[in-house]
């Protein structure tokens, strides 16, 4: 496992908790819109900070934070994680994880153990525009669609997140979403950031009409769907 960044301090990663984030390497997605290319690419390069370093840190800042948020990359991707995550709740904090939910088994192994206690699932696209969404044609979203029946059976609080890609994104799509997270507690529509440093090239943000007409669409199924950061 390797630690790769540390944001001090958000106030918008973990709902309702002065947190910081801190972020893994490695994911196994290629998703063209991801704005942390050297996280997920081999052979970027990168920072690398030592555990006992992050674990000083949140000693120092234990009444202070309250919060955790740990993602990457794919945190699930990496060996140790639940190690990690132990250290974080021995220290008091709370643990927000993120994830593209390819890892039911391990995700629903922490919950078990209460090493988690909110869950923000990356939800691509539609089961059926998997592939192209994630950049591996021929990707089977079984696994995905494991993580998202376990988080809405309220086993751990949770919140489902579409980034919304002009190029990638259709109604159809989102009728489709729609009929695949009916109920979902939380839902966001995100929209697409060009941070410069993607896994792929030639992305736009859809138009703020376009993602309104998104959760439109949505919100019969998902009366809690909302666009967030736009």
């Amino acid at each position: 496992m390797k630690i790769e960044g540390l944001q001090k301090l958000t106030l918008l990663d973990y709902p309702g908790r002065l947190a910081c984030t801190v972020f893994l390497g490695g994911c196994n997605l290629r998703c063209p819109f991801c704005h942390n290319a050297d996280l997920v690419l081999p052979g970027r390069p990168s920072a690398d900070i030592g555990r006992g370093e992050l674990i000083d840190f949140l000693k120092k800042r234990r009444g202070v934070l309250q919060g955790v948020c740990v993602t990457g990359g794919e945190p699930l991707v990496s060996d140790g994680v639940e190690e990690l995550l132990r250290e974080i709740k021995d220290l008091g904090y709370a643990v927000k994880l993120d994830t593209n939910g390819t890892f039911p088994d391990r995700l629903q192994a922490l919950a078990a153990q209460g090493l988690v206690d909110y869950v923000a699932m990356d939800v691509k696209n539609a089961p059926e525009s998997y592939g192209p969404t994630v950049g591996l044609p021929g990707f089977d979203p079984a696994p995905v669609l494991r993580s998202a029946a376990f988080l809405l059976s309220g086993a751990v609080e949770y919140e489902f997140r579409t980034t919304v890609v002009d190029e990638l994104h259709t109604e159809a799509d989102f009728e489709s979403i729609g009929r695949w997270l009916a109920g979902a507690k939380r839902y966001f529509l995100q929209g697409f950031v060009d941070s410069g440093n993607l896994v792929g090239q030639g992305l736009h943000a859809a138009p703020k009409e376009r993602m309104e007409r998104f959760r439109q669409i949505l919100l019969p199924l998902i009366p809690a769907a909302e666009i967030r950061g736009v």
